[in-house]
């Protein structure tokens, strides 16, 4: 996965740091000392949340699903109780059972594509204190529309460094400083938008490029970007509203204004709503 949202590095912090992460790269710029910290926490959460891990705890759900529940460490929890408030969000359109699809039957090849979209149904994740258990088998849980968002939001909230910089992908968050950030124009090539962030935030990428976990309605969507307070829920948002259909996607903007959303289409057009354009300062379009 390539990262969408361009980096300028328009501040002289310390050295910015490449990592290995995640089946991608993450970009880290933090106080001496604290690169590593981060990525070594970091690759402690993939190493639970990843399915492809044989290891990992969501691979243990995934063996167990219609079988047993699986103790699973504070973190997994995390990641999966704020998977399934996104799935109530946004009307079930995000909705991390769909690794039913994604891993068993376009992966593995265990199920046939009609067999795995009825097993798609995040109400059917049970969660009793720390036990995680999926109610049918087959089911599977792929975290690729949250757990890079969330890996960076818990990064931030470990390190508690008075400024810093991670980004993973399409998803990325600054704080503590004002630095240039672009979005990537994906049908002109170069830069969409570029500004100056006038407080901390995070801003998670999705598009048909590089989200291969979505699947859904056909859209006239190319890519969205969402700028938000929390990672996590930017990086699901994302997901989300470039699945959606053109009702939800209405319904969604208007029930939740707080959310900044950047939407670019396939004619060109664009839509930024009034949360976005409150993150930044000094805003330029180009190519429209």
């Amino acid at each position: 996965m390539i990262l969408l949202l361009l980096l300028f590095l328009s501040s002289a912090f310390a050295e910015l740091h490449v990592f290995h992460l995640m089946g991608t790269y993450a970009f880290v710029e933090l106080p001496e000392g604290k690169a590593y910290e981060a990525y070594r926490y970091m690759k402690s959460l993939e190493e639970k949340l990843s399915d492809y891990i044989e290891s990992s705890e969501v691979s243990a759900i995934n063996r167990e699903a219609g079988k047993n529940y699986v103790r699973v460490s504070e973190e997994t929890l995390e990641v999966i109780e704020k998977a399934l408030e996104v799935s109530r969000k946004t009307y079930g359109v995000f909705d991390i059972t769909a690794g039913a699809l994604t891993i068993r039957s376009w992966r593995l090849k265990e199920i046939s594509e009609e067999e795995a979209k009825k097993l798609i149904n995040y109400k059917d994740v049970v969660v009793k204190g720390r036990d995680v258990l999926l109610r049918k088998k087959g089911m599977a849980i792929d975290l690729g529309g949250i757990g890079k968002g969330f890996a960076v939001q818990k990064a931030y909230q470990h390190l508690k460094t008075a400024w810093g910089f991670i980004a993973i992908a399409g998803d990325m968050k600054v704080w503590g400083h004002s630095r240039l950030l672009a979005v990537e124009d994906p049908i002109k090539g170069g830069v969409l938008l570029e500004g100056y962030n006038k407080k901390d935030l995070c801003l998670s990428t999705s598009s048909n490029k590089d989200r291969r976990h979505i699947w859904g309605t056909e859209t006239y969507v190319v890519q969205v970007t969402v700028a938000y307070d929390d990672c996590t829920f930017a990086d699901a948002f994302a997901t989300a509203l470039y699945a959606m259909t053109d009702q939800q996607r209405e319904r969604f903007l208007r029930e939740n204004p707080h959310v900044g959303v950047l939407i670019l289409y396939q004619d060109g057009s664009l839509y930024m709503n009034s949360s976005f354009r409150r993150y930044f300062q000094d805003l330029r379009l180009y190519n429209y």
